[in-house]
């Protein structure tokens, strides 16, 4: 089987040193020897190299400026950079890896010690990049994982009742254009750019997990809940912390699809104006989470068919969130609900044709 050779760029403006590099390199790797920075700039529109030997002292353009140049660019940043040079000058090695470059071969340079240089990066570089893609895999693997979670307790609560497993999954779409529209906006400023986009809204689908602790006969009844059948029901999201709080135990990390779904779980019926429940929390004391799950929860349940009415119109249903807002909703995601409740319209329509 044929080994494939890495790609090594030498750019240096002196002959003599690109003609011995050609002659102790070319026959190792693929070689592309360049006399000047801006000549190497042209090639790297075409070439990534794996490896970029690099001599400082250019008369056109030196190695730091062509070094600072490669580290801007987006496809150029990562390339390792051996630097080349003749100075002794003890600044020079510090400047260098300052700017980002991984060694320092002095010239004139040994063969053996330029190829063993060269070796030793490349294999560093191939251990990271093995690792990088690993770190991938797993990350892809854990997605899959949440994804599965959430699907299959949809599923859970669909087998007793198939409109609430459909809430459920279409929960995780208007989260999504709310999480979309609060980041174009700049709302939540820090804590909603640190959350994980595909983990959360993936955890909204678990919001009312504990309802399967709840009797069917309560969920299904036509008309008014008597007050202890309603006290009966209000206990959904304490059911549905525990359930998820029992997964956390089993797993020795965290995972933050189970911490957002604890969240959404239990505090997606408390109110703005303090009178929900589980804990009446007020205003700001709900999690910024939390008040994104109220809004969508609550569009969500407006747009569905229930057992004590038929499902509202989404013209409707957007109107009655609005003006929820500074009672039952955070009145700045109300506003920014506003933006996408077109969106929320397209959603709910598919599942009201």
């Amino acid at each position: 089987m044929t080994t494939k050779r890495s790609v090594v760029m030498l750019i240096d403006d002196d002959e003599v040193c690109l003609a011995m590099g050609r002659e102790i390199l070319e026959s190792k790797y693929t070689l592309y020897p360049v006399p000047s920075g801006k000549q190497a700039f042209q090639i790297l529109t075409k070439v990534i190299p794996d490896l970029i030997l690099l001599d400082i002292g250019m008369s056109e353009m030196d190695g730091y400026a062509v070094l600072k140049k490669l580290k801007e660019g987006s496809a150029t940043k990562n390339i390792p950079v051996i630097f080349l040079t003749s100075r002794v000058h003890p600044g020079d090695e510090l400047d260098g890896l300052s700017l980002g470059a991984i060694d320092f071969v002095t010239k004139p340079f040994s063969p053996l010690l330029l190829i063993q240089r060269i070796e030793n990066h490349l294999l560093i570089c191939s251990q990271r990049k093995d690792l990088e893609e690993s770190a991938k895999k797993q990350a892809a693997k854990t997605k899959n994982l949440q994804s599965a979670i959430a699907s299959t307790l949809s599923w859970a609560i669909g087998a007793r009742d198939k409109a609430a497993g459909s809430r459920a999954q279409r929960s995780r779409m208007y989260m999504e254009k709310m999480l979309g529209a609060m980041l174009k906006q700049g709302a939540g400023k820090g804590e909603a750019k640190s959350w994980d986009k595909e983990a959360f809204a993936s955890a909204a689908q678990m919001h009312d997990i504990g309802n399967i602790f709840i009797s069917e006969a309560l969920l299904s009844k036509p008309g008014k809940l008597s007050a202890a059948e309603f006290a009966e029901v209000k206990k959904h999201p304490a059911h549905g912390l525990a359930i998820i709080d029992h997964m956390r135990r089993q797993l020795a990390d965290s995972h933050p699809f189970l911490d957002y779904a604890a969240v959404f779980a239990e505090t997606h019926h408390e109110r703005w104006d303090g009178s929900g429940y589980p804990k009446g929390l007020k205003g700001a004391d709900i999690p910024l989470a939390g008040r994104l799950m109220a809004l969508v929860d609550a569009y969500g349940a407006l747009v569905s068919a229930r057992p004590h009415r038929p499902p509202m119109p989404p013209g409707d249903a957007a109107q009655e969130i609005i003006r929820g807002a500074g009672a039952a909703f955070d009145p700045a995601l109300a506003e920014i609900f506003k933006a996408v409740s077109g969106e929320f319209a397209k959603i709910a329509e598919q599942q009201n044709p």
